[in-house]
């Protein structure tokens, strides 16, 4: 299964993300959006939606920075992500918003059925979406940031919620995690949050290296478990 490069917009900018269907098959099947980590949409996403296809989905990493801004240095893709995640959260919620709507008037998707996954980065812009209140299934979150400027309303969320994440992480540290669990209880959400032993940040990605003690690293057996979570919760939210 090889995706290819899909051009959309958000107004007048223009976005790159990468889409992986089965062509094969004409019938119409659940969508999911996949949301990139700092460096932009790259081969970490790519491997996502190729392996989502497989599975039967149709699936758009979508473009959160623009097409053609794909940071060169870890210094750049943070300070680019954090133009987005540390100020314009209305921006990111917009940009997660044209992604859903891409993908949701693709003639193969099912567009009552589609959830959104993220990856660090990626997996704070899948709750901001879920936050805005979107019309979505189902949020999954790998090793993503939980904190919010705009916390969850009650009653808001009509996505439920996974968040999966490495139990040593130190980006997202306990005090985080806690405030996330209470903006779930205070907002009425259905949510799950799993912790994997071991794991520190980026643990599915194979570039994140193997050196646990930096703070980030990949762990196979987190990658492969969490995976699994995320594929039995797509077949109860879209069943």
């Amino acid at each position: 299964m090889a995706g290819s490069a899909f051009e959309y917009k958000d107004g007048s900018t223009i976005l790159e993300g990468f889409l992986a269907v089965d062509q094969s098959n004409q019938k119409k099947r659940p969508g999911v959006l996949v949301f990139h980590e700092w460096m932009g949409v790259a081969d970490h996403e790519k491997a996502a939606c190729n392996d989502l296809a497989k599975a039967g989905y149709i699936a758009l990493a979508g473009d959160i920075f623009g097409k053609g801004k794909r940071p060169t240095s870890m210094e750049e893709a943070a300070q680019t992500a954090n133009h987005y995640r540390g100020g314009d959260r209305t921006l990111m919620r917009q940009r997660a918003s044209a992604a859903l709507s891409a993908l949701r008037a693709h003639p193969l998707c099912e567009g009552s059925k589609i959830a959104a996954i993220g990856f660090c980065f990626g997996g704070t812009v899948a709750l901001e979406l879920a936050r805005s209140g979107a019309d979505i299934r189902g949020v999954v979150t790998f090793h993503g940031g939980l904190n919010t400027q705009t916390p969850a309303a009650a009653g808001k969320l009509k996505a439920k919620i996974l968040a999966l994440h490495g139990a040593e992480d130190p980006f997202v540290p306990a005090p985080e995690v806690a405030a996330f669990q209470d903006e779930m209880r205070k907002a009425g959400a259905d949510w799950q949050f799993v912790q994997y032993s071991g794991a520190v940040h980026s643990f599915t990605n194979p570039g994140a290296g193997n050196q646990p003690e930096k703070g980030f690293a990949y762990n196979a057996v987190a990658a492969q478990r969490s995976w699994q979570a995320m594929l039995a919760f797509f077949s109860e939210i879209f069943a």
